[in-house]
């Protein structure tokens, strides 16, 4: 699937072991001021696996905090300027491809701060927790996440060369991907919450099942009062082709060979729940299942790949 004639004009980063989890420089760079990132009590920490909805919902979180009360944000910011992530650190000669995700949390004017990470639960700075922060870990069923974030890797120069599908496939499984294992991420948040009960665990098949009813969940987590009619707003200006569309939800403001190339993959693919049947060999699928039966032990964590 890749085009031997767009070649990157930056070399692609490379895995490496960082305190048990394979990361990439891009993300590990401004480790210590990270770590050291005074969180408020009234920030909102929305986590993932990286390609699991972390666009999705902090769109959602933003429109249900801001949508009403400063309409023109939604037009002249990009979303990852109104909602940091946290884990950055791009040096670069452009100024919008200079910045550490820090810097722009600390620069955020809005109460609450909305800020996102893709950081497994043990990497979060431990302020969140001290401030007893509220927190919003969205999962993506397996096989829907590896093909999405297959293409993902295609398309970003911050990621490493993804290959061959098939050779992609096993290294998702042996979990050699950037920010690790993605069932050490789904099953470390879940275990998680059993201990912290300021996250709110959801699920990118229920958001795209039934968007309203997963924003009113959303909103009784965060006691948030919202009107009906404000409710079937956002629901609207969440849905995926309307965000694919929007300049300011879409990062094609990033649109940069250095950064991301949309020419080999938007950055909003798809959005799809099953999308991985169109990827996976049978004899593929029989041996992801067999693998995550192995892996997959608590009874209670319940994934969905088909809606």
């Amino acid at each position: 699937m890749s085009d031997p004639s767009q070649t990157p004009s930056v070399p692609r980063p490379e895995l490496f072991d960082f305190h048990g989890v394979q990361m990439v420089h891009a993300f590990t760079d401004n480790w210590e001021n990270i770590q050291n990132f005074k969180a408020r009590p009234d920030d909102i920490l929305i986590a993932t696996y990286p390609k699991a909805g972390t666009t999705w919902v902090s769109y959602i979180l933003d429109l249900l905090y801001f949508g009403q009360s400063d309409p023109e944000r939604q037009t002249s910011i990009p979303i990852y300027r109104r909602v940091p992530f946290l884990d950055i650190s791009v040096t670069h000669s452009e100024e919008e491809l200079n910045y550490t995700g820090v810097d722009l949390a600390n620069e955020l004017p809005t109460s609450p701060r909305l800020l996102k990470t893709h950081y497994p639960v043990q990497f979060v700075p431990k302020s969140f927790f001290e401030q007893n922060c509220k927190m919003v870990y969205v999962a993506r069923n397996a096989k829907d996440n590896m093909v999405s974030y297959y293409h993902f890797e295609r398309m970003t120069q911050v990621q490493p060369e993804p290959g061959e599908w098939k050779n992609y496939f096993q290294r998702f499984l042996d979990g050699k991907m950037n920010y690790g294992s993605w069932y050490d991420h789904v099953n470390g948040w879940w275990q998680r919450k059993n201990t912290y009960s300021n996250i709110h665990y959801m699920f990118f098949e229920d958001l795209s099942e039934n968007t309203d009813r997963e924003i009113t969940k959303l909103c009784r987590f965060l006691g948030l009062t919202v009107t009906p009619e404000i409710r079937r707003q956002v629901t609207g200006q969440v849905q995926f082709d309307t965000m694919k569309n929007n300049k300011m939800a879409n990062y094609s403001t990033l649109n940069s060979k250095d950064m991301m190339d949309f020419r080999v993959s938007p950055f909003m693919r798809k959005g799809k729940v099953g999308d991985w049947k169109n990827h996976f060999t049978v004899e593929q699928n029989e041996k992801f299942d067999q693998d995550y039966e192995q892996k997959m032990k608590d009874p209670n964590l319940q994934f969905r790949t088909l809606i």
